[in-house]
């Protein structure tokens, strides 16, 4: 299995394709993004356990999305059986939850690598902060390391990008599945770039764009309840681009493969 190189352009490309496919069924993607946010902010509210089986679920949650954009490229409908079909197959979610358990367990230790030599300044910040209730000291003493864990992720993201599909369409083990995934990522790294930097100013400009209501006289509650649904939507056009991402990369796999059960 290879997989391609492409150009730095494609980033876009692969946003415009994730629009095409949201607009094929944009309802039922849309209410799946709403309850992938549901999911995160049930997460939320029941630390730590809670976020801990949001990221362990990260890579089943993929591949569903992935599957669900197959689907729907194909011209099929989606319907509420379909969802969870691709996790019936073969073993898969049992796989997917180790890749979970072992993505969890890397974004660990990248934390760990990113925070533990700039401990002691951080606990004179929350030192200070308390005594001077003043929040600038903490903030400021996070920069550097949130700076690393940013780099360290990325790392992290790059080798389990494409380990759902991989698992879940190609029948690769994890560790074969973590090396293409790496492998894949960086011969596109410059796709990556553009992809991501272009996602970042979209969010940046619906921000800029709730700014804008507030200054023109909504009130900020209202203005942050107009933008839910908005990044909703915008979400679900960013979960829908991820199929292209593995589409155009692995064509040639997916044309030489016979194609998997729940894509028939």
């Amino acid at each position: 299995m290879q997989a391609a190189s492409l150009s730095a352009s494609s980033g876009i490309r692969w946003i415009k394709d994730g629009w095409q496919i949201f607009r094929l069924q944009p309802l039922a993607l849309f209410t799946w993004a709403m309850f992938i946010s549901f999911l995160l902010m049930v997460s939320t509210m029941i630390p730590p356990i809670g976020p801990i089986i949001f990221i362990v679920l990260m890579p089943a949650i993929s591949f569903v999305t992935l599957s669900a954009c197959r689907h729907v490229s194909a011209g099929k409908t989606l319907s509420a059986g379909m969802w969870m079909q691709p996790l019936q197959q073969k073993s898969i979610f049992k796989r997917l939850i180790v890749a979970g358990t072992l993505y969890m367990a890397a974004n660990l230790f990248a934390g760990l690598l990113a925070f533990l030599p700039f401990s002691g300044q951080v606990s004179e910040a929350i030192q200070s902060m308390s005594s001077a209730n003043d929040l600038m000291p903490l903030l400021d003493a996070v920069q550097e390391p949130m700076m690393l864990f940013g780099l360290l992720y990325l790392i992290v993201a790059a080798f389990f990008w494409y380990c759902p599909a991989l698992i879940g369409w190609h029948q690769r083990g994890l560790i074969q599945s973590l090396l293409y995934s790496a492998i894949a990522c960086w011969r596109n790294k410059w796709a990556f770039m553009v992809y991501g930097a272009s996602w970042v100013a979209i969010f940046l400009l619906v921000d800029l764009g709730t700014g804008l209501l507030v200054s023109l006289g909504l009130s900020v509650k209202t203005a942050a309840t107009l933008q839910i649904p908005i990044n909703i939507g915008i979400g679900s056009v960013l979960y829908c681009s991820f199929y292209p991402t593995y589409v155009s990369v692995f064509e040639s796999s997916i044309a030489a493969e016979p194609p998997s059960p729940e894509s028939e």
